[in-house]
């Protein structure tokens, strides 16, 4: 049996600014002892979007209370810890940036081992963080800026068999809130107009559906939005909120089949025991219902996280920590905030490499 072990996970990719405290007993299930997340939406409201100044600014504000909070909701000192993860990757490099310089603080301080995890990671252990599933699985990664669909053979073994080669569905989701006039996140907005809406009214494309493969793409779906929306427009030019709730039960409606039909291809040809699913668009109460009746149609248990560890988290940080430190150790201070990272090191990038690196 493996030792216990108790890790801080910090979190701070994106929006979200995130402390949690996490322990594993033995090699057995893993109990979340706090997570603590303050969200910035309200900082960003009036700008459509994320703006990664603001975002990295307050998470250097934040971060440390955040970390406090955690612990002390814990109930433990730090000197109780066995180690401190962080999310190193991908990411806004001025959050990114802020949670790396924390945590190396906090290790130095301390002698605590340090463990730099990627985010992407993150999201695809989260399964056996609340369910302790058995590898190997298939992902489904939907978030804001990824979308992939992962076989998941190990903590640090991931095989990307399909994305987005454009937006991400929350991305998108998000742009087509903005066309609409609704608020950000657009997710959340989108499906709420959604619920009103007729989604057959209008006709939208469901993008490579006519191709094989497992490759998504939701950039010309949300262009194909923005134009109907143009020719729905009044003389006075405006939208009917009766024509937005349409627009969007469509739309939402389109990436749902268009995900349920890629993760169909996706078991048809990788067949495993489980589909699960993680990140932010996870949360789409449509979306989730269409991946689960495929599963039930195709006898795959279907796992989908609390909606809570659906969106960015430090919980999920702490655990892949934990799993990777069990399998390879930690790192040293050389370890270094990085805007891209790819879960899949040997498959070519889907959206192409600059400087920095490869997208995804």
């Amino acid at each position: 049996m493996s030792e216990t072990l108790t890790f801080l996970g910090i979190e701070s990719s994106c929006d979200d600014t995130a402390a949690a405290v996490v322990r594993q007993s033995g090699s057995g299930a893993a109990e979340i002892l706090s997570s603590v997340v303050q969200g910035q939406t309200s900082l960003h409201a009036a700008f459509g979007g994320v703006v990664p100044e603001i975002a990295a600014r307050a998470h250097a504000e934040r971060i440390d209370l955040c970390v406090e909070q955690a612990l002390a909701e814990a109930g433990l000192p730090l000197t109780a810890l066995n180690g401190i993860a962080v999310t190193a990757g991908p990411g806004l490099i001025g959050g990114v940036l802020s949670g790396v310089m924390c945590a190396k603080g906090l290790a130095a301080a301390t002698g605590l081992p340090l463990v730099g995890v990627n985010h992407l990671a993150g999201h695809a252990l989260t399964p056996r963080l609340t369910d302790a599933i058995a590898y190997p699985y298939v992902m489904l990664l939907v978030s804001g800026g990824h979308c992939q669909f992962l076989r998941v053979d190990a903590a640090d073994r991931f095989t990307r068999l399909g994305g987005s080669i454009d937006d991400a569905p929350g991305e998108a989701f998000d742009k087509v809130a903005k066309i609409l006039g609704l608020p950000q996140p657009g997710g959340p907005e989108v499906q709420r107009a959604a619920e009103t809406g007729d989604a057959r009214r209008i006709a939208l494309p469901r993008p490579l559906l006519d191709r094989p493969g497992y490759d998504l793409s939701f950039s010309g779906l949300k262009t194909a939005v923005l134009r109907a929306r143009d020719a729905l427009l009044t003389p006075e030019g405006g939208l009917h909120r009766q024509n937005r709730a349409d627009l969007c039960a469509a739309f939402q409606l389109a990436v749902a089949d268009v995900l349920a039909e890629k993760s169909r291809r996706v078991l048809a040809d990788h067949p495993v025991t489980t589909l699960a699913v993680a990140g932010g668009v996870a949360a789409n109460s449509l979306i989730r219902a269409r991946l689960e009746a495929l599963c039930a149609s195709t006898g795959t248990r279907f796992l989908a996280p609390p909606m809570a560890l659906c969106t960015d988290n430090a919980a999920m940080i702490a655990w892949a920590g934990i799993e990777r430190f069990r399998l390879t150790g930690a790192d040293d201070m050389t370890l270094s905030a990085r805007p891209r990272w790819p879960l899949d090191q040997t498959s070519p990038a889907l959206l192409g490499s600059g400087k920095k690196g490869a997208k995804a």
